[in-house]
C-alpha cells in the first residue's frame, strides 16, 4: 500500500516497483506493554539505538516526538551498501529492513523506555515480515543495539514481553547484530513532518503519535523533531 502512496515520488525519481501482495487492512491497535524490569544503566552522553518496525515513515514519525530524542534518520540495515536503495530492498532479497537509527539523551528517556513506547504504540512484535499494510522481509519487526548494555536490556525485555501475556501470539521480534546502517533516500526523510496529509500517513502513522501523546504523556514532545 505504502508503494502506491510513493508513485508519484518513484516517478520523480526514475523508481521502479515489483507487485506484492497485500494483507486484509485493518487499524492497528496501541497496547499496553509492560514497564520494563530491567533498567538501563547507560551512563551519560548520547547514545545510538536502531528499529525496525515496519514502514519507517512511522517509526520516525514517533520517536521524533519523544522528549530525549535528539535525531531520528530513516535507512536501510541489515544488508550491504551495493542494494540499500528504496527500488532494491522492496524488490526483496537484499536482508534489509527499514529502520530508524536515533540518537537520545538517557538522562531524558532510558533504552528500556524506548522499548517500552516502541512495543506500545509503533510496531506489533507478533506478526512476521509485515507491519500494517506492508509485506515482505524488509518490513520485519527488528532491535538493533549497538552497546553490551543495550543488548541486555534488549533480551530482557523480550522475554519479559513474552511472559506478560500481554499478547496473545508469540513474540517474533529479534535482536540482529548491528552492521551497517544506510541512511534513505531523502524524500524519505522526516515524511510525516513534510506531508502530514498524506493518505498513508493519516491512516497508519498519525494513530501512532497520538497513542504516543495519549499513553506517554511525559514523553511526547508536540514539535516533531527535524533531522538535519
Amino acid at each position: 500500500m505504502k508503494r502506491a502512496f510513493l508513485l508519484a515520488a518513484a516517478l520523480a525519481t526514475g523508481v521502479t516497483f515489483a507487485s506484492q501482495p497485500t494483507p486484509a487492512l485493518a487499524l492497528e491497535e496501541p497496547v499496553n506493554a509492560p514497564a520494563p524490569a530491567r533498567i538501563a544503566r547507560e551512563g551519560a552522553g548520547l547514545k545510538t539505538a536502531i528499529f525496525a518496525g515496519g514502514c519507517f515513515w512511522g517509526v520516525e514519525g514517533v520517536f521524533s516526538h519523544i522528549n530525549g530524542v535528539r535525531s531520528a534518520e530513516s535507512g536501510y540495515h541489515g544488508g550491504v551498501a551495493g542494494n540499500a536503495t528504496y527500488s532494491r530492498i522492496t524488490s526483496g532479497g537484499t536482508n534489509h529492513a527499514e529502520s530508524v537509527r536515533i540518537t537520545y539523551d538517557p538522562y531524558v528517556i532510558r533504552y528500556d523506555e524506548l522499548l517500552r513506547i516502541f512495543f506500545s504504540v509503533v510496531t506489533d512484535p507478533t506478526l512476521r515480515n509485515r507491519q500494517g499494510p506492508d509485506v515482505g522481509s524488509h518490513y520485519r519487526s527488528a532491535l538493533v543495539p549497538t552497546s553490551a548494555e543495550q543488548r541486555a536490556v534488549a533480551e530482557a525485555y523480550l522475554a519479559q514481553m513474552g511472559r506478560s501475556g500481554t499478547w496473545s501470539s508469540p513474540i517474533v521480534t529479534r535482536i540482529e547484530r548491528e552492521r551497517t546502517f544506510y541512511p534513505a533516500e531523502a524524500y524519505h526523510q522526516d515524511f510525516m513532518a513534510k506531508n502530514p496529509r498524506h493518505g498513508y500517513i493519516r491512516r497508519w502513522d498519525k494513530p501512532k503519535v497520538d497513542a504516543l501523546r495519549a499513553m506517554f504523556p511525559s514523553d511526547f514532545r508536540a514539535s516533531f523533531l527535524r533531522d538535519g
